[in-house]
């Protein structure tokens, strides 16, 4: 017994801060510091996602047939092409209606007739820039409900820019301006 309370009174004289300094050894700071790291890691602020710049602001504004010629998508121009009088920015159809495309012929031009008439060959295009625009009262009531369609299509697809005048009815809103 004399081992055992020699032991125990060794231990009761030992200074208490030998167990304390134990818990201090580079392993456990190393451990400390990586469970601080991880917890700062997962809780920290995430990067702001970007935001995206926003488009150019498309000006509705009005347009004669030689006006919207050079909007055909060439040189990364805007696609426009006109129905019934109204131009529409089909730049997001550029495959179809831009440079290359099947209906391409139709880019910055007034389409009311091809459409109308399921042609999509250049002779359904006015050759006269200058001239009134194509009334369609030769169109008969199939060819306008077909036109019809085209218009609600291009109307949920793509925004209206514009409206399409002649040049006469033009310089006639001019003068009346002035």
């Amino acid at each position: 017994m004399d081992y055992v309370e020699k032991r125990m009174a060794a231990e009761a004289q030992r200074p208490a801060g030998a167990e304390v300094a134990s818990l201090a050894t580079p392993l456990n700071l190393l451990l400390l510091s990586l469970a601080a790291l991880v917890t700062y890691m997962s809780f920290r602020p995430k990067k702001a996602i970007p935001i995206p710049a926003a488009p150019a602001p498309i000006v509705f504004r009005t347009f004669t047939p030689p006006e919207l010629v050079p909007f055909s998508g060439l040189n990364n121009t805007p696609v426009y092409l006109a129905v019934r009088g109204r131009v529409f920015d089909v730049s997001n159809g550029r495959n179809f209606y831009g440079p290359g495309g099947p209906y391409e012929n139709f880019a910055g031009r007034d389409a009311s007739r091809g459409l109308a008439k399921g042609s999509f060959d250049a002779e359904m295009l006015t050759e006269d820039l200058q001239a009134e625009l194509d009334d369609l009262k030769d169109l008969d009531a199939e060819e306008l409900e077909a036109l019809r369609g085209w218009e609600e299509r291009f109307e949920e697809k793509y925004l209206v820019v514009g409206r399409l005048i002649s040049c006469a009815q033009k310089e006639r809103e001019e003068k009346e301006k002035a």
